[in-house]
């Protein structure tokens, strides 16, 4: 049984059919609600069944001898633990691919900045002519990849908490943390419980392997000695006893210069960060150095992480709508000296907004608050923090867009999930970029 009809259980779905399983689907939705999908999983799937259904009959009642998760499926519901009761193994569609998945695994995972090194990565294995797919928690889903693997091919997984936590087969030859900071809370209950999860990556690397972690975010390094792997560790701090460091305005490797800042195209010191991480794992993939430092300078970034989509009149938009916890909102507002309106809200994930107050404090023209969580962060910021609801992005836009000067900067950093007006985040920074793209004809 696969449980979750979104992109990664359909990939499922179709793997375990590949592999001649026959597997039963499930869903919250009826089948009719799945939109383009519900042909497919027709298609693929030996009975379709809703998940209320299943709760009400049992899993094991039903014939089955295996369940798949989807990440958005919480591993802990209590069908679940009936499931398990009953002797039947429930995993994540991760380790299901695990399973057949060839070629070597470089796996990136971290509260922010996932997608932008993973999609980094794979860009310089690329660059440097080494054989490579990229896919995860970004673009293909891990059972998707399978049937393109092969023995000498890289295969560059960007990894949440929520596909690790169901992972126990996924030997990276190359693992990666960025860093850690709490993060949906709403569905690990603390932060204990997303730190643990994060950390199977690690747990089960083999001898041989490497873990590359950030010496500057406790729960990374400490990642760097949880399993079998050799540590590699790099740092923003000048520290010359790591692998890679940040010296002065130096990227340095192994105490050689690799490239300097001012040859990384993306804004922020995080994205330095995130250069490092890609950097360092390419390199102990088999990337040569100047091919890491020409790739790095031909990174044309990512979708929805700082993206810059116009100037008008004199006033810069950015789309950060993949900032959807608080840490991820203060490096983007990190990033920017000019002064500010900022786009804040969205979906509350058991958040703690308080930071954001000194982070834009003084700097910040003003706050433009939309979806749930709008009550919720001015409470805890509009003491020191100007404000203004505007219940959606669409008037938040406007608001901008009549008021902001020039030299001034709008950015969607939401710090919140998408959901109460979204179907992802994507879908979020979609409908802000073209609402952006089209202020002159709907201001004239």
């Amino acid at each position: 049984m696969v449980m979750g009809m979104a992109r990664s259980g359909v990939a499922a779905l179709r793997l375990l059919r590949a592999e001649g399983a026959v597997p039963m689907a499930t869903d919250v939705r009826p089948l009719e609600e799945l939109g383009a999908r519900a042909e497919e999983v027709q298609l693929l799937a030996d009975g379709y069944v809703m998940q209320a259904a299943v709760a009400e009959a049992g899993v094991a009642s039903l014939g089955v001898t295996l369940v798949v998760l989807s990440p958005g499926v919480p591993a802990d519901l209590p069908l679940l633990a009936d499931a398990r009761a009953a002797g039947i193994d429930v995993i994540g569609e991760v380790e299901l691919a695990a399973a057949f998945l060839e070629g070597p695994v470089l796996g990136i995972t971290g509260t922010n900045g996932k997608t932008t090194a993973t999609a980094l990565t794979g860009h310089l294995l690329q660059t440097a002519g080494i054989p490579v797919q990229v896919g995860g928690n970004i673009g293909t889903p891990v059972c998707g990849m399978v049937e393109s693997s092969a023995p000498g091919r890289w295969n560059v997984l960007e990894l949440s908490s929520f596909q690790l936590e169901t992972t126990s087969q996924l030997a990276a030859r190359i693992a990666v943390c960025l860093n850690v900071t709490p993060d949906h809370l709403d569905r690990h209950h603390s932060f204990e419980n997303y730190v643990a999860a994060k950390r199977r990556l690690f747990e089960m690397q083999e001898g041989g392997a490497y873990a590359v972690v950030n010496a500057d975010n406790l729960p990374s390094l400490r990642y760097g000695f949880a399993g079998a792997a050799e540590a590699k560790v790099f740092t923003l701090t000048g520290d010359s006893r790591h692998s890679m460091w940040l010296d002065d305005r130096t990227v340095m490797y192994e105490g050689k210069a690799l490239l300097r800042r001012d040859e990384i195209p993306l804004p922020g010191l995080h994205n330095v960060e995130n250069v490092m991480a890609a950097s360092l794992s390419a390199l102990l993939a088999g990337a040569g150095p100047e091919a890491v430092a020409r790739g790095v300078a031909s990174f044309p970034g990512v979708e929805h992480r700082l993206e810059f989509v116009r100037e008008r009149a004199g006033v810069r938009w950015y789309n950060d709508s993949k900032a959807t916890n608080v840490d991820a909102s203060l490096k983007a507002v990190a990033s920017f000296a000019e002064p500010m309106w900022v786009m804040l809200g969205g979906r509350d994930k058991h958040s703690d907004y308080r930071p954001l107050a000194a982070a834009l404090r003084g700097k910040v023209r003003r706050a433009l608050l939309v979806g749930e969580a709008a009550p919720l962060i001015e409470v805890q910021i509009g003491k020191d923090v100007p404000c203004q609801h505007c219940g959606t992005i669409d008037a938040a836009v406007a608001v901008a867009a009549g008021e902001a000067q020039s030299g001034d900067v709008v950015l969607l950093a939401p710090a919140c999930a998408s959901f109460d007006q979204f179907t992802s985040y994507e879908h979020r920074g979609r409908a802000f970029k073209e609402l952006v793209r089209q202020l002159d004809e709907r201001l004239n």
